[in-house]
Order: C-alpha cells, then sequence, then structure tokens
C-alpha cells in the first residue's frame, strides 16, 4: 500500500508535529513538572485519544472530497506546503518560543487531567491542519481505499507522537534543566527545525503527483 520510502517521509513529518512547540507538548510537561509523571501520563492519554477524533474526522472528510472533487489535490498540497512554511517562520522568527516553556498548573484529580489533555488536542489547530493538509499528499485512491490508507498513516502519526511524548514526560525534569542552561542549543534547535520543515514545504510544492491519475 505504501512504500518504505512514503512511510519514512510521512514518520518524519509526524515526528516534526510533535517535536516543534504547541499545546500538546506545553501541556504535558507542565503537567508533568507541576504534579508528577502520573499526572502527565494521564494527560497524555487524554491527548493521544484526541488524536482519534482528528483522525476519524480528517479520514472520513478526506474520503468523500477526493472522491467528489480528485483535482482538489492540487489546492490541499498547496495549502499544506503553505502551513509547514509558516510553521518553518515560527520556529525561526526572532522571539519564537522553545519546546520547553513550562507554565504553572493547579493540581487537578485524573479524570480531569485526561479530560485536560483530550481538549488540549482536540482544540489544537497544528493537529487539525497537519492531518487535513498532509495526510492528501501521501494517499493513493489507485491503491485502494482512501480510508484505510488514512488509518494506516494515522497509526505511524500517533505512535509516533506517543512515544516522542511519552519520553518527553518521563524525562521532563532533567530535559527542561539542560536547556534552561543551555541558550545555545535552544537556538539550534529551532533553526534545525525551522530548517526542515521548509525542505519538507518545497518538496511538497514540488510534487507533481495527482490524485487519481
Amino acid at each position: 500500500m505504501f512504500s518504505l520510502t512514503e512511510l519514512a517521509w510521512f514518520a518524519l513529518a509526524s515526528l516534526l508535529l510533535v517535536l516543534t512547540p504547541g499545546p500538546n507538548m506545553v501541556y504535558c510537561v507542565s503537567r508533568t513538572l507541576c504534579q508528577g509523571r502520573t499526572a502527565g501520563l494521564l494527560s497524555l492519554a487524554g491527548v493521544l485519544v484526541g488524536f482519534l477524533v482528528h483522525l476519524c474526522a480528517a479520514a472520513l472528510g478526506l474520503t468523500a472530497l477526493l472522491a467528489a472533487v480528485p483535482l482538489a489535490f492540487d489546492a490541499v498540497r498547496l495549502a499544506g506546503a503553505a502551513y509547514l512554511l509558516w510553521m518553518a517562520w515560527q520556529a525561526v522568527k526572532p522571539g519564537g518560543h522553545a519546546p520547553f516553556a513550562p507554565r504553572a498548573l493547579p493540581a487537578d484529580p485524573p479524570v480531569r487531567l485526561f479530560r485536560m489533555g483530550f481538549l488540549t488536542n482536540l482544540l489544537n489547530p497544528k493537529v487539525a491542519m497537519f492531518y487535513l493538509s498532509f495526510f492528501p499528499q501521501f494517499l493513493h485512491p489507485d491503491r485502494g481505499s482512501v480510508l484505510w490508507q488514512s488509518a494506516v498513516l494515522g497509526v505511524v502519526q500517533i505512535g509516533t507522537s506517543g512515544l516522542v511524548n511519552l519520553l518527553l514526560v518521563l524525562g521532563a525534569a532533567g530535559i527542561t534543566r539542560f536547556l534552561s542552561r543551555s541558550e545555545g542549543w535552544l537556538r539550534a534547535q529551532r533553526y534545525i527545525m525551522g530548517s526542515v520543515l521548509a525542505l519538507l514545504a518545497v518538496r511538497i510544492a514540488g510534487d507533481s503527483r495527482r490524485i487519481g491519475s
């Protein structure tokens, strides 16, 4: 269904999604630092369930769109490239935020931790834009069900996000101490992230493939 090269590119994009500063990372790290690893893990569980909701909505919507208007691929492809360029600028612009910039949070019970993690992800525009703008780059209706292909990509994305966030939660305190003492690394991380995002955007914009061709 997918070549190893296609899955590798998608896995890279998924990795960049989870490593770029955003509400999900900030919430999970902040919750871990304020209330401990268990609280961070419960929050992460809510975030992952939120991913499932985004995945289902995007898969069903893209399946209907690409079936009705195959040429919509070009518009979605270019919109995805533009969004990645915007993310690249957010990473390198003066005053940009580093990933580990936790905020103080009050202690909450387990149910609220899970619910807040879920809502943080559900209302995260970065995740919705990723699904809607990047999934179509890898869908091939001629290879079978678009819905099934979306599910496979979703498993890769959610698995990547879950693993990275799990490592961040488990090592949040140590990572935060290291980064707080290394401003040079923080600056380098931002520019590396921005450069890779820009290269991905250029690759997508130059893709001449057509859905349904």
